[in-house]
């Protein structure tokens, strides 16, 4: 049935049920986003997989992910949040038993794609789920816990992914997905009730979905592709050629569809720009950050998968104890000002990361570098996120938070397929110490050169007059793995 007037508050028992049903099946997605880079060199050495079938280890569950995450959000709206929330943990932990099980790495990279549609199904509804169900007065309280705790799952993603590399194997990773998802489905049929948006299109835009799907495919297999066959290749041109007339088949479609996924005309909004711009040129150093930072601690510095793991815990640490001030700052100063200091503090640190050694010191070269990457960041996100989602009216919050994400997965995802050709990452370069070095470094100033791209453009573009302050203030956690999907995802859990 659809639920007109939500009733659910925090302090009850059918309360409680909702939220951990909710946080534990998006914490599956946020787990998978930190613990797989950590098994890259494993799965490299185990697979014989080269420098293309790691990429697509990572780029495939991005690229559906990605490409899907509006459309799950309006099936979600059309048939049932609960219905499709509990059908993308299902596929999710199909796919990742798929994963786990895999004989070779094209057969990883597959069951990647797939498990990305499972997040896409799943991710929009947990949020959507508790938006509908919980009481007005309570409903801040639920997404700041929700939001407060999807912050500790990220945190515990590297200690728990490098543990189970370290003394099993690398496909418990994917595999320990399927008993919780299990629970998650469970007590997501017997406790979650069932909403939808009574307003909600009756005609899904699978066309505008199909093609975007096509573009990011294209672009991201012959990015990936170009290193090995060369850029005269007809394999690699005809990708390109696909991926470019996807994307300008997407943005046909969205202007001629009665019901787009993604209307175009919110850009008209110079503040939206602006931020999803500076979305775009941040998540994507993001992405090359955190592909290719873990996998040099392993191959070049020696380290275990569990120490490298752990190496960037410093910056989830800082943003959760600073995203709220940083937030406060963004009200006072406006957005201008941290969304330009910030991404220059992050290429600092960037820069710092880029000379770190064969077999490093953790305390002297590593941590300094990760604790000025997570102040930069700290500064930069939650007005970032903040700016994206105030841009547009009220009746567009659904639309600004799914598009600001979708641009930050779509940043990930061309970072990781470009990255390494940009840096000369040959074949099998991420698995050969003495040629991933070299690169390594090429790649962390480049992704440096990205932040300040964003500085220059936040600087630029981005308003600089502080918006009249609310009446209570606003606190926000953001996680580094994402940009939220509601406009109040980033709170802070709020006591009690």
């Amino acid at each position: 049935m659809t639920v007109t007037e939500p009733g659910l508050r925090y302090g009850q028992v059918a309360g409680r049920w909702v939220l951990f049903a909710t946080v534990l099946g998006s914490g599956l997605t946020f787990l998978d986003a930190t613990v797989v880079n950590i098994a890259l060199p494993r799965i490299g050495t185990d697979l014989d997989a080269g420098t293309a079938g790691l990429q697509w280890t990572i780029n495939g569950y991005t690229l559906t992910l990605a490409a899907f995450i509006l459309l799950g959000g309006s099936l979600g709206d059309r048939f049932g949040r609960r219905r499709i929330f509990a059908l993308g943990v299902t596929w999710f932990a199909v796919a990742s038993l798929l994963c786990g099980l895999a004989p070779n790495v094209w057969a990883l990279i597959g069951a990647r794609v797939l498990q990305g549609v499972g997040g896409a199904l799943l991710t929009p509804g947990s949020l959507a789920i508790l938006e509908a169900s919980f009481h007005r007065d309570d409903r801040a309280k639920a997404i700041g816990a929700w939001s407060g705790l999807g912050g500790i799952a990220g945190a515990l993603g590297p200690f728990l992914g490098g543990w189970l590399v370290e003394v099993a194997s690398w496909r418990l990773v994917f595999l320990i997905n399927v008993p919780l998802a299990a629970i998650v489905v469970a007590v997501t049929l017997k406790h979650v009730p069932e909403t939808r948006n009574p307003e909600a299109a009756h005609q899904i835009d699978f066309t505008g979905a199909a093609m975007g799907a096509l573009g990011l495919a294209g672009l991201s297999y012959g990015f990936t592709a170009w290193p090995a066959l060369g850029v005269g290749s007809p394999v690699v041109l005809v990708a390109l050629a696909v991926g470019v007339g996807g994307v300008a088949a997407f943005i046909l479609a969205e202007r001629r569809s009665p019901h787009p996924m993604l209307p175009l005309g919110v850009f008209a909004s110079r503040p939206f720009t602006a931020a999803n711009l500076v979305t775009f040129a941040v998540y994507a150093a993001l992405g090359g950050v955190f592909f290719l930072v873990v996998l040099n601690l392993q191959v070049v510095g020696g380290y275990s998968p569990i120490a490298a793991g752990s190496a960037m815990l410093p910056v989830t640490a800082l943003m959760l104890l600073l995203s709220a001030r940083a937030g406060a700052l963004g009200q006072r100063t406006g957005p201008r000002l941290p969304m330009t200091v910030g991404p220059i503090v992050c290429a600092v640190a960037l820069v710092l990361l880029s000379r770190i050694s064969v077999s490093p010191s953790y305390l002297t070269e590593v941590l300094p570098a990760v604790v000025v990457l997570g102040l930069g960041l700290s500064l930069t996100v939650a007005p970032l996120t903040a700016t994206a989602l105030g841009a547009l009216d009220d009746r567009y919050a659904g639309i600004a938070s799914g598009a600001n994400n979708a641009i930050a997965r779509t940043a990930g995802l061309l970072a990781v397929a470009v990255l390494p050709l940009v840096a000369g990452i040959g074949a099998g370069s991420l698995t050969d110490p003495a040629a991933l070095a070299p690169a390594y470094r090429t790649a962390m100033l480049v992704c440096a050169g990205m932040l300040v791209v964003g500085a220059v453009i936040a600087f630029t573009f981005v308003p600089g007059r502080p918006k009249p302050a609310p009446a209570s203030p606003v606190k926000r956690y953001c996680a580094v793995t994402g940009t939220p999907l509601h406009p109040v995802e980033c709170r802070e859990p709020t006591d009690g």
